[in-house]
């Protein structure tokens, strides 16, 4: 079976690099037919979909497994984004829990440290899943601690650190926000390519899709630009054909 970045680059080649976060409020209702009624009527313009907290609270396993199923049932990749950020022992714990629910990867916060990172993506590469990590967030606050200069046998701003430990590490990907298109050119260039970079806050943040993907973006995670549209479909179309660059 082929690993989490392979399957993920082999749906892209024909749906485009859009990955649907399903980031619903709490005053919405039924979010597990929403969420599944959104995969079957928005596949074709995406590769994947990302699952947070505004999902794993409120649903019940049963819920979440059948969101991941139908997620795979149309070929896309699923992603649990929970910022993991603990003790091995837990990072283990807790990712067995997201492989039985279907997730075919999780975004993880590097702040744990590299031994734990390492030890991290070993376990999760064992299983054919995948780990992203945190380089820098959409946010504008984001640049409150990101850009934090720190000495670690050099000067470096924390998100310089992060980029290193992901390329260590080895991880299937990193998240930069789309609202930094000079930050995802130098972490492209830094990494030679050998990282997917991943990058929420395209539209309802204010980043550009066309700039980030010219910058060195992968993927683009979209969620209230496409959720919140009067027309889903047409904006998931528009972002796909973007995403290829056109």
């Amino acid at each position: 079976m082929a690993t989490f970045k392979t399957r993920l680059s082999k749906i892209a080649k024909t749906n485009g690099k859009v990955i649907l976060a399903n980031d619903y409020d709490c005053s919405v209702k039924n979010l597990e037919s929403k969420t599944v009624q959104n995969i079957q009527k928005l596949h074709p313009y995406l590769c994947g979909i990302k699952l947070n907290f505004h999902l794993l609270l409120p649903l019940g396993s049963k819920e979440i497994l059948k969101i991941n199923k139908t997620a795979h049932k149309f070929g896309l990749q699923t992603i649990a984004d929970i910022k993991l950020n603990d003790i091995g022992n837990t990072n283990r714990v807790t990712t067995e829990h997201l492989w039985n629910l279907g997730f075919d990867a999780v975004i993880a916060n590097p702040i744990m440290g590299l031994d734990s990172l390492k030890n991290l993506v070993k376990s999760s590469h064992k299983n054919e899943k995948g780990v992203i990590t945190l380089c820098h967030m959409s946010a504008p606050e984001a640049k409150l601690s990101y850009d934090m200069e720190i000495k670690m046998g050099k000067k470096q701003q924390l998100y310089q650190l992060f980029l290193n430990w992901a390329m260590t590490a080895k991880v299937d990907g990193i998240v930069v926000g789309a609202t930094f298109p000079k930050i995802i050119q130098y972490c492209s260039k830094k990494s030679g390519k050998k990282l997917n970079i991943f990058s929420p806050g395209v539209g309802t943040q204010g980043g550009s899709a066309n700039q980030v993907i010219s910058s060195g973006t992968d993927y683009l995670i979209v969620g209230r630009t496409i959720l919140n549209s009067k027309n889903p479909v047409n904006v998931a179309k528009e972002l796909q054909l973007q995403s290829f660059g056109k």
